[in-house]
């Protein structure tokens, strides 16, 4: 079975990142998620297929960071907290189709996700 080149390349360079990149694109995809969710949210006929799949989208990956937690860090209970309120507001988003909801979570998450780039060039350092 032939494989579209494209789709090779993305496989491998996912599987060649560190744990610090595979974060940032995680964080990136929630950013561009939710983004999209209130851009279709703005619409004069919002598109809520598309609002329901970026958001639901979002929230698988925030799902999937919440699972990966490494409980025997402090850290983690707080990281579980703030994913926990972003996914909250993802739903609350959807339901009432309100970009004010999900707005407000993109700067929290890109303040993680700059947080994440920093903390990993530290660590890249020693």
């Amino acid at each position: 079975m032939q494989r579209n080149p494209y789709q090779a390349y993305q496989q491998q360079s996912v599987m060649t990142m560190t744990q610090g990149e595979m974060l940032t694109k995680l964080y990136n995809e929630i950013i561009k998620q939710f983004s999209g969710a209130a851009m279709y949210m703005r619409e004069p006929e919002p598109n809520i297929t598309e609002i329901n799949r970026a958001l639901q989208k979002g929230q698988r990956i925030l799902n999937h960071l919440r699972a990966t937690l490494d409980h025997q860090y402090k850290i983690s209970a707080e990281l579980d907290a703030f994913y926990d309120y972003f996914i909250r507001q993802a739903v609350q988003a959807n339901l009432k189709k309100d970009p004010k909801l999900i707005e407000e979570v993109i700067p929290l998450v890109t303040e993680l996700r700059d947080a994440f780039i920093q903390a990993d060039r530290n660590a890249r350092k020693h």
